[in-house]
């Protein structure tokens, strides 16, 4: 408050409402997971705003929650790369047998304690089907057809 950053102050008064608001509601005080979870969440929430104000020629809008995602990106762990979710989700397509899009859920299940607060569900469940499509790929090209005559 003292170093004149009106933005960094609301963002982080938002934050911290939105923590409080939650304690409120279950009647207790909240982890630092819990408190990762509602962050994380603030976030997805702008970056839902960027794309529809960018769609809307908002472009100072949009700007503006880019700003805010930076300041809560500081109070949330280290992102994995796709390098890293691209690990895991090979890990979780071994550990889960999955061999098709129908296995979505069980994928997502056990990755989601391996991402939660340090990857976007929607970048971890791209990054399955891109596997999945790399592994019909290779399976095409290496079933020969059988010849009947």
């Amino acid at each position: 408050m003292r170093s004149g950053d009106a933005l960094r102050r609301d963002v982080l008064r938002m934050a911290q409402n939105a923590v409080y608001a939650v304690e409120k509601r279950d009647r207790r005080e909240l982890g630092d997971d819990d408190v990762g979870a509602i962050l994380s969440r603030e976030v997805k929430t702008r970056r839902e705003s960027i794309d529809a104000f960018r769609k809307g020629g908002r472009e100072d809008l949009a700007a503006k929650e880019e700003a805010e995602i930076a300041i809560l990106g500081n109070y949330l762990p280290e992102q994995l790369d796709d390098a890293a979710i691209q690990t895991l989700v090979g890990e979780a397509i071994a550990a889960t047998g999955a061999s098709s899009a129908r296995d979505l859920g069980k994928v997502m299940g056990w990755l989601s304690p391996r991402t939660r607060g340090r990857a976007d569900g929607l970048r971890v469940s791209e990054r399955f089907a891109q596997a999945l499509a790399r592994a019909d790929l290779v399976a095409d090209h290496t079933t020969v057809p059988s010849r009947a005559g």
